[in-house]
């Protein structure tokens, strides 16, 4: 039952189960009973967490990881009922990916992922954060050799990083990035292709070769020549994008340093989180679906374990089974 509901839509998991066990369940009732599973292991994650908060921290790995890569994103899920503040039914869930990896040589080997584990939750940043602590814990970050945090340039990820992560690096993904350049290119230039893709490729040439100064200085000459915002500017007048990037890149320019990345051999993309999330929008994620708080949470809860590399969801199931046995 979890297993199916971890894996599909809840119509398609009892057809699934009725196929195989010649039963008649409809999807009502894969809901209520895989939700109920759900919580269970939603609350068990809540235990570890506050376990961890008074120092009980879960044992780590037999081998301690040479690179622990965190790396932290967020999905969309859409409610049952419209947010009174956001006025839409879309609320985002924050998803975590640990992953144990071998370094690059700084050259023509890359970074080498080997087992990546999965954190889905509807929570806050702050109980996100809890959740992500006990998860890298488990994987071994206080043995690892390195770790770094990988995400976007979001101020949440920073706030996160400062309160469960001290000291651990964090990388600004490449791809966010340079996604920022082409924005300020197409700002300076709105009605010349050429000029803007020559600017782009300039910008990303600095910023790859860690010339930030050289990106800042640009990005100031393409902002005074614009001129400062106006209250009445949009969010996306070029005058806002504009002075809005330039904060960006001061705000994260010790964030990205990816010759000193990748000579360490470190990721300077968040590919494996980015694809984590889209493993979770499978699931939950839909024009069609629609979740309370509580349900998503509980299917995130299973889905986790589902898409996690360890063979967690084996050990659970075979723990709660043997359980079962004893009482």
């Amino acid at each position: 039952m979890a297993r199916e509901a971890a894996a599909r839509p809840f119509a398609d998991a009892a057809r699934a189960i009725n196929m195989d066990w010649a039963t008649s369940l409809d999807a009502k009732h894969i809901q209520r009973w895989s939700e109920k599973l759900g919580r269970r292991v939603a609350d068990q994650r809540e235990t570890e967490a506050q376990a961890c908060e008074r120092g009980d921290r879960p044992a780590g790995p037999a081998n301690d990881p040479p690179l622990l890569v965190i790396g932290v994103d967020g999905g969309r899920v859409q409610g049952r009922e419209m947010d009174a503040q956001t006025k839409s039914r879309w609320r985002e869930d924050k998803v975590l990916t640990v992953t144990s990896m071998l370094p690059g040589d700084g050259g023509e080997r890359k970074p080498q992922p080997l087992v990546t584990t999965h954190v889905g939750t509807m929570g806050d940043s702050h109980a996100f954060g809890r959740l992500a602590h006990v998860e890298a814990q488990r994987r071994g970050l206080r043995r690892s050799e390195e770790a770094v945090i990988v995400g976007d340039g979001a101020a949440w990820i920073d706030a996160l990083r400062e309160r469960h992560f001290p000291g651990v690096p964090r990388i600004v993904d490449w791809f966010h990035a340079a996604e920022h350049l082409h924005e300020v290119a197409r700002a300076t230039h709105p009605q010349d292709a050429a000029r803007r893709e020559a600017l782009a490729e300039m910008l990303k040439e600095h910023l790859w070769h860690g010339r930030l100064d050289e990106v800042l200085a640009e990005l100031r000459r393409c902002g005074d020549a614009a001129g400062p915002p106006r209250e009445d500017d949009g969010p996306d007048h070029p005058r806002k994008v504009l002075a809005a990037n330039a904060g960006y890149f001061e705000r994260h320019r010790a964030h990205m340093d990816y010759p000193a990345y990748r000579a360490r051999g470190w990721p300077i993309g968040s590919g494996i989180t980015e694809s984590g999330v889209k493993q979770f929008n499978k699931r939950v994620k839909g024009t069609d679906q629609f979740w309370t708080v509580d349900g998503a949470e509980a299917i995130l809860a299973l889905r986790s374990m589902w898409l996690s590399q360890d063979d967690r969801w084996q050990r659970h199931w075979l723990g709660a089974t043997r359980r079962q046995t004893a009482a």
